[in-house]
């Protein structure tokens, strides 16, 4: 009864906060009409303007990612190309891989998703036994790992699947709002409001994401268990 009783009570406060955002949206959407409907021709036409002038800047820019290799989930073939890459691109996710690591291909049914979504962002994939260099350089030591480049430089990784539920059924979703948290690509969702949460009640565990401690913790190997 108990039980019942908490989840009536979930229920009715998840149906007021919905009917709450309505009338927030609804408010909004009045004011905008009102403000249009205060507009005269000249002002209306200055609007469609700069509407137009945005819809361009965005198409150009996405013609410019997609020239850079955007917009596909592809492999380098060597760590040259790694440092390369990462100069054209402000924004850059590269899966460091290994043949015959089982998790690996998980990642990359992820990641392939993502990169269509993701104009924005680069999405690579190096084999990690053909790049000892890069390795070392980046404290790489558990396979999977991705390595988030901004503006050249590694801002975070995705080490093995700690951060993403310590599960490999994690879901695509989880994977975004993980990227999102290293503002590596644009992530419309609440970074405050994981996925993975509703997930909770059926007993998944999760690892708090403590982005201060990602680099510097020590890694344990997950991928010698395939």
């Amino acid at each position: 009864m108990a039980a019942d009783t908490s989840v009536e009570i979930l229920q009715k406060v998840l149906e007021n906060e919905i009917l709450q955002t309505t009338k927030v949206v609804e408010e909004h959407l009045d004011a905008e009409l009102q403000k249009l409907d205060q507009m005269d021709e000249d002002e209306l036409e200055c609007l469609k303007q700069r509407r137009l002038e945005a819809l361009k800047k965005a198409q150009q820019q996405k013609q410019e990612w997609l020239s850079k290799g955007h917009g596909e989930y592809r492999e380098i073939p060597s760590e040259r190309d790694f440092f390369q890459e990462v100069k054209e691109s402000k924004n850059v996710v590269c899966h460091f891989y290994r043949d015959t690591t089982f998790r690996c291909q998980i990642m990359d049914r992820h990641l392939t998703v993502l990169a269509k979504k993701h104009v924005e962002t680069k999405f690579l994939k190096l084999n990690a036994e053909k790049s000892p260099f890069l390795c070392e350089r980046l404290r790489i030591k558990v396979i999977p790992t991705l390595a988030l480049v901004k503006d050249g430089k590694t801002q975070d990784y995705v080490v093995g699947f700690t951060d993403l539920g310590n599960t490999d059924d994690f879901t695509t979703e989880t994977l975004e709002w993980r990227l999102g948290c290293a503002d590596v690509i644009n992530y419309s969702g609440n970074l405050m409001d994981p996925p993975f949460q509703s997930q909770k009640k059926f007993g998944t565990s999760f690892t708090k994401l403590d982005k201060k401690t990602i680099r510097g913790k020590k890694y344990d190997s997950d991928s010698d268990d395939d």
